[in-house]
Parts: C-alpha cells; structure tokens; sequence
C-alpha cells in the first residue's frame, strides 16, 4: 500500500482527470473481500462533445463517492440481520449504526446545507445516528446502540440509498463555485466513511469472539503474508526532521501543522513483533512478573485477567485467536495482534527495547525501509496524543471531529489489514486509550545508544 495515495487525484486544468480507484480490503484473500464496480452514474452531457472540465470534476466525486459506499455495503454483505444488530461493548458499536451514521454524516453537514429543498429521510434519525457531535444536537446513549432494533436494516439500506440519490442530485447540478465549496466537506465525509469500514470490521470480530461457536465473517479469510524483510534495525540520524501533513493531498486536522523535530539518534526495528516472539515473553512470565508493566498496566492485568494478547484461547496446550476466519491457531511468523498500549509497553521493556516516538516511526516510514509499515497491524507508539503546535481545531461542529479527544490516549502508526486502500499516509495519526486491544493492533521496537 502507497504510503500516501489519495481518494482523489486532483485534476488541474487541461489535464485528463485520473479516477480514483474502488477501494477494498488490504490484501483481500476470498469473493467476500473483493472490490465492488464503480457504479455508472450518467452525467447530463452529450455524446457528441467533449466533456467539459466541470463534467469531470463531478464524474470524479460520483465516483468516489459510489466506490466508498458500496465498499461499506460489501463489508456488511456476509452479516445476517442479526449479526448487524448486536453490540457486544460500549467502545463497538453496531454494523446497522454504522452504515447509517456515516449517511447520516453526509445529511447533516452536506445535504441539509447545501441541497435546496433537502428534505430528510427520517427525522428521527439525526437523533439515533450522530454520534458524539454536540454541536449537531441530541444524541442516543452510545453504550445502548446495540438495543435499537428499529428503524431494520433494511430501512437503514433505504435510508443510504435517499442520501445517495440525494448527493447525486447536488454534485451534478452543481456550479463551479459550488463544487469548490462542497468538495472539502465530500472528500472528509468519504474519509470518515472509511474509517468506519475499519470499524465494522473489528466491531463484528470482537461480538463473534463473544460467541462460543467462534462464528467466522469470512471462512475463506487468512492473514496478509508479512513481507519479506532484514533482521535488524533501521538507523536513523539525530537532528532536526520535519513532520506532519505539508497540505498536499487529503489530511485529517489533527496531521497537522507540519513542524520540526529534534530526534536523538535512534534504531527502530525493521520488523514487526511477531507471534512467536510474543509466545516467548508469555513463557517468560511476561504476564505476571509486576515489574514489566506500568502500574495502571498491571491493575487492568489483573482486573481484567489477561494472561495473552485479545482473543488468544488455550485448548490442549495450543494457542487459537479468534479471527475474521473463525477460530484459528496461532501463526508463529505472524505478527502479534489485538494487544493493549500497556501489554506493547511490558514487551518492550521485557525485550530490553522502547516503543518509538511517533515522531521516530514517521520519520523512518518516509525512508521506506520499515517493513510491513502498512496493512498488517497499527503499531503503538509511547507518545501521547495531543495537538500538533499551532493546532486550531475549528469552530463549527466538524472541529469536534479530533480535538476533543487530544487527551489520556496514545497515538498508533501505520494501518491495518482492515484498513481501506488509500486511507494510509505516514502522517497519519490513529489513537485509542491504552487499555484497548480490540483494534488490529501491534508492536514495532526502537532502540537507542546506551
């Protein structure tokens, strides 16, 4: 996966506009994975002229706008009615919400203001489906998502298709200036629909692990093959780097602004951590021996008892994740996932090693010698997740989107194997507090000159 490929390839005038391609799973491996056709959304233009520059601008984000939404209709396909209701914890939420609040996104900052006599599918919806906008008004209780059993899936399926037909209607009558105006707040809507592709996925993974028949979403389903890559480390030099998004492409507010660094020099390892290196610390007394671990570590160990990473079982004396395949054993060479800040942390200091600054992991992504960077696991860095100096979140309800959050969380690096093509950039910086394992999380070492 390209460290920074756009949804949209911008078009300057004169040029043939390239179209974006249909996104899909990281490395997909079964019918259930495999990218849906563009739809042909017809243009009113003729045949007999040249498209103009505002036909393929609109061509463009219909495009993209149909190839994001029927990718969440692909990854919701292999669930039954049932399996798009449930919630199995606060944090999740269900497949239903999610392929209804990210239309309900679409509604409410695209629609509503910007569509002439816009009229909602449901009223009652803007209260069911936001999420935690505050700004946008009332809101359902997140922890009770799971209980709404109305509106059905599939009046939730006619509800995306009035918002589809809808956003059609505003893209191909809209002006040049209004295009410029409705772009920005499209391409984020798109970006935030594929951060919930990532959602659904991991969501329906940790209700099935609840399930003692280990239900699989995808039978077909295997790991991604980590690439081959050296043994070792990648050295990089102390001094002053650059970070952040440098405003060329799409970028989340929270990416920038782009600023300076000082790094001391440093060596982050050039492979994940694997299974079978996990296994080793487990057989060291990793997760009992206090001293590994920070003290809010070990009182969530032993409060949650953890003995091995999210969804390892134990079944005579073999080691079985629960994965999107149904129950699985361990895979030594793979690397270890859905493993909490705090378990990454003791592993390192049991290793004799760090976590890297997310600073150090951006810095050595842009050599392009890290391997595996990209589309296995996110990796967990030691830094804090707060504001970028000069951030500014904005003052309308999207500026609830990050900033709110920039507290009491740790940022991840890199994507994951749910990630959806074109949504990785080395600048991009995902976060969750440091209990959670329920994400496809893993380790990537640093080390430092004694």
């Amino acid at each position: 996966m390209a460290l920074n490929q756009p949804l949209i390839t911008r078009v300057a005038d004169g040029e043939k506009p390239a179209l974006p391609q249909t996104t899909s799973v990281s490395r997909p491996s079964s019918d259930a994975m495999r990218p849906a056709p563009a739809a042909d959304i017809a243009l009113s233009k003729s045949a007999s002229r040249p498209t103009s520059r505002l036909d393929e601008r609109r061509r463009i984000w219909l495009d993209a706008y149909d190839g994001v939404r029927r990718e969440t209709e692909r990854r919701a396909a292999p669930l039954a009615p049932e399996d798009q209701v449930i919630q199995s914890m606060p944090d999740a939420s269900p497949t239903k919400w999610h392929r209804a609040h990210t239309t309900w996104f679409f509604e409410q900052f695209l629609l509503a203001p910007k569509l002439a006599g816009y009229r909602p599918h449901d009223e009652r919806f803007a209260f069911l489906f936001n999420s935690y906008y505050v700004a946008a008004g009332p809101r359902h209780e997140r922890p009770k998502r799971g209980l709404i059993t109305r509106p059905t899936v599939e009046e939730v399926a006619a509800y995306r298709a009035h918002v589809d037909a809808a956003l059609a209607r505003l893209l191909v009558a809209a002006s040049a200036a209004a295009l410029d105006e409705i772009e920005p707040l499209l391409e984020l809507g798109l970006n935030h629909e594929q951060q919930h592709q990532e959602l659904i996925l991991t969501d329906i993974l940790h209700a099935f692990a609840q399930n003692p028949c280990a239900p699989a979403y995808d039978a077909r389903w295997t790991w991604p093959a980590p690439q081959a890559n050296a043994d070792g480390f990648v050295t990089l030099d102390g001094g002053v780097h650059r970070i952040g998004h440098d405003g060329d492409g799409f970028m989340f507010d929270n990416e920038g602004p782009a600023h300076d660094v000082l790094l001391q020099p440093v060596r982050l390892a050039a492979n994940l951590v694997t299974n079978a290196e996990w296994l080793e610390f487990m057989a060291d007394g990793g997760y009992a021996n206090a001293m590994l671990w920070l003290s809010d570590g070990w009182n969530t160990l032993q409060a949650e008892g953890w003995t091995a990473p999210g969804y390892w079982q134990q079944r005579d004396g073999v080691w079985f994740a629960m994965t999107l395949g149904g129950l699985r054993p361990v895979d030594p060479a793979a690397p270890v996932c859905h493993v909490s800040y705090y378990e990454a942390d003791a592993f390192a200091r049991w290793a004799g090693k760090h976590l890297p600054t997310e600073a150090e992991w951006e810095v050595a992504a842009r050599t392009a010698r890290l391997g595996d960077a990209f589309g296995l696991v996110w990796q967990w860095t030691r830094s804090p997740y707060a504001p970028y100096p000069g951030y500014r979140a904005s003052v309308d309800a999207l500026g609830e989107y990050n900033g709110k959050f920039m507290v009491n969380q740790m940022v991840l690096r890199g994507s994951s194997l749910a990630t959806p093509a074109g949504h990785a950039r080395a600048t991009y910086r995902n976060f969750f507090y440091p209990p959670h394992r329920w994400q496809f999380t893993g380790v990537r070492l640093a080390d430092y000159d004694a």
